[in-house]
C-alpha cells in the first residue's frame, strides 16, 4: 500500500513542503522562499508563479535528499494564505501580482459597495465585514483600476487552488476558501449569482465550489517532469492555511479552539452551529458542516522576526557561539524580564490591523520607553502585544457566545515555551502543543488521506495522527499583571487612533 501523503503549505514568506505517514509522522520536509512586494502605500504583493517555482523545488529536493520513491505518495494536499486574488486567462496564464491577505489598496471599492449594495447586505449573506484586504473588492479593483486585466481574466484563483491548478489542470474553489468573497452564502457554501450581478462581478469568473478533502486531479505529465512527483498521484483541493492548521492541531469538535503563531496571529474557534460577528472573520472550516469564527491579526511570529532582523545581531552572534539559534537567545533574554516588562506595551500593528479593529492605517507602537529598558524589554513587549490581539479577539467572540477553554497552539511562535506561557498568562487559558511546525501541511495531508480513503473519517485521521507534546497552564499571578497592562494596550489605540489617521 502506497505509505505517504504530501503536504504543500503556501505561506506568505515561504512554501513548506511535508511527507507524512498514515499515523502522521514527518517523514521528509522542504521549503523554498519568494518574496512580499510593496510597491505602494497600503500594498503587499505577490507573484503566483514564483510560489509555484518554489513549490517545485520543494518537493524535488526533499525527494531526492530523502530518496524518497514519488509513486509511494497516496494523496497530495494544500494550503495556502487567504485573500488572494489571482486572475488567470483562457490558457491558464498569471495576468498580475496578486494582492495577498496584507493589501489594502481596495479601500475605496469598499466604501464604494457600502453605498451602493449595502454593507448590512453583503454581512447577512457571507457573515463577514466589508474589508479592503478580503478578495472581492481586489476583483473590483482590478476592474476599476487595472480594466485590461479584468477584460482577459477567465478564472480568480485562491493560492492553493492555484497550486492545484498547476498540478492538475483543475480550476476548482474549496469551500473554506469561499469566505473571501462576500457574494458567498456561508450557511450554504455557494456562490448568490444575484449578489454577484448586484456588486458587478462576473459570476463566471468564480470557479466551481467543493469540498476540500475531494480528489479534484492527479498530477500531470508536465507537472511530475517539475515537481519529481508520479504523474497520475491523486490531488485534493485543500484549504485555507489557519483551517488545515487548526485541522492538524486536533480542532474538528465545536468548542474547540486552535491559537495560529504563525507570520500573522490569530485564533480559529470552531463551531456547529452559525454565529457572525462585524468584528471577526467567519469562514466554512476544511471539516464539512462545520465553521470557524476566527481572528487574523498581523502581528504574529512576524513581529518576533522583524524585530530580530533588525535589532538582534548580538542574539546572532551568541547563538552562533553558542551553537543555538537567534530565536532561542531572544527567548532567553526576555526570560529575565518581569510580566508586563516594567510597564513597556506594544501595538503589533505592524501593517494596519485586521480584526477586531480593521484599521489599515493602525501603527505599531512601544509605549513606555525609559532609561531603564533594555532590548530584552523589547523582545518580551513584543511577545505580549501579539498576546494581547490575540485576547482581544477571544474576548470579542465570548461577549457574542462562543468561548474556549483550552487554546491548542500551532505555528513557529508556539516552539517558543516563554511565548506560548505569556500566551496562556494573558488569556487566562490553557494551552496545549501538538506538533506545532506541521500542524499545518499536516491538515493539509490529512485531507488528502480522507479524500483518497487512506482514512474512513476525519475522526479516524485525527486520532491517529495528533498527538499534544506539552501544555501550558496560566500563572495567576501573571495574569493579573497582564490584566492591568492590557487595559493600556486597549486605552493606547483608542487614544492615537486619530493621530494614527493623520
Amino acid at each position: 500500500m502506497k505509505r505517504l501523503l504530501l503536504g504543500i503549505d503556501i505561506g506568505t514568506s515561504a512554501c513548506k513542503v511535508a511527507l507524512f505517514t498514515h499515523d502522521g509522522e514527518v517523514v521528509a520536509q522542504g521549503s523554498g522562499d519568494y518574496k512580499v512586494y510593496y510597491p505602494q502605500q497600503g500594498w503587499a504583493e505577490q507573484n503566483p508563479e514564483e510560489w509555484w517555482q518554489a513549490v517545485c523545488s520543494a518537493i524535488r529536493t526533499m525527494l531526492v535528499k530523502n530518496s524518497i520513491d514519488p509513486t509511494d505518495i497516496a494523496g497530495i494536499g494544500i494550503d495556502g494564505q487567504s485573500w488572494s486574488a489571482i486572475p488567470i486567462d483562457i490558457d491558464g496564464d498569471v495576468l498580475c501580482n496578486t494582492p495577498i491577505w496584507m493589501d489594502t489598496r481596495a479601500a475605496d471599492i469598499c466604501e464604494e459597495l457600502k453605498m451602493t449594495v449595502g454593507e448590512e447586505k453583503l454581512f447577512e449573506l457571507s457573515g463577514n465585514p466589508l474589508q479592503p484586504s478580503y478578495t472581492l473588492p481586489k476583483i473590483l479593483w482590478y476592474k476599476k483600476h487595472r480594466p485590461e486585466v479584468y477584460r482577459k481574466t477567465y478564472k480568480i484563483l485562491q493560492s492553493n487552488s492555484f497550486i492545484a491548478f498547476r498540478l492538475t489542470g483543475a480550476i476548482t474553489q474549496d469551500v473554506s476558501q469561499g469566505y473571501g468573497l462576500h457574494c458567498f452564502d456561508m450557511r450554504n457554501g455557494c456562490w448568490n449569482h444575484d449578489t454577484c450581478n448586484e456588486i458587478g462581478i462576473d459570476a463566471a469568473m468564480l470557479p466551481e465550489i467543493v469540498p476540500c478533502h475531494q480528489v479534484i486531479g492527479s498530477v500531470t505529465k508536465q507537472a511530475a517532469q517539475l515537481t519529481g512527483l508520479a504523474a497520475g498521484t491523486p490531488v485534493v483541493a485543500g484549504g485555507l492555511d489557519a483551517a488545515c492548521g487548526t485541522l492538524g492541531a486536533g480542532v474538528m469538535r465545536a468548542g474547540e479552539t486552535q491559537e495560529q503563531g504563525g507570520q500573522a496571529g490569530g485564533m480559529s474557534l470552531c463551531m456547529d452551529t452559525y454565529h457572525s460577528d462585524k468584528r471577526l472573520i467567519l469562514g466554512c472550516h476544511v471539516v464539512p458542516n462545520l465553521w470557524l469564527l476566527q481572528g487574523g491579526t498581523v502581528g504574529g511570529g512576524g513581529v518576533v522576526r522583524w524585530f530580530e532582523q533588525e535589532f538582534c545581531a548580538e542574539e546572532r552572534n551568541v547563538s552562533s557561539a553558542n551553537h543555538t539559534n537567534s530565536f532561542y537567545e531572544m527567548d532567553k533574554a526576555a526570560s529575565s524580564i518581569p510580566a508586563g516588562s516594567d510597564g513597556l506595551v506594544f501595538l503589533p500593528y505592524m501593517a494596519g490591523e485586521r480584526s477586531p479593529i480593521w484599521d489599515s492605517k493602525a501603527k505599531g507602537v512601544y509605549y513606555g520607553i525609559n532609561f531603564s529598558k533594555t532590548r530584552a524589554h523589547f523582545i518580551r513587549a513584543s511577545m505580549e502585544g501579539v498576546a494581547f490581539s490575540l485576547k482581544h479577539n477571544l474576548d470579542i467572540a465570548e461577549s457574542v457566545g462562543v468561548c474556549t477553554n483550552v487554546l491548542r497552539a500551532m505555528g513557529g511562535a508556539a516552539n517558543s515555551r516563554l511565548w506560548t506561557q505569556i500566551k496562556a498568562d494573558v488569556t487566562g487559558k490553557k494551552i496545549v502543543v501538538p506538533s506545532s511546525d506541521t500542524a499545518t501541511t499536516l491538515g493539509a495531508a490529512i485531507l488528502a488521506g480522507v479524500g483518497t480513503g487512506i482514512y474512513q473519517s476525519f475522526d479516524e485521521a485525527v486520532s491517529r495522527t495528533v498527538a499534544i507534546k506539552r501544555e501550558h497552564l496560566p500563572n495567576p499571578q501573571n495574569y493579573k499583571s497582564y490584566q492591568r497592562a492590557y487595559k493600556i494596550y486597549l486605552a493606547l489605540y483608542e487614544k492615537l487612533k486619530d493621530i494614527m489617521h493623520q
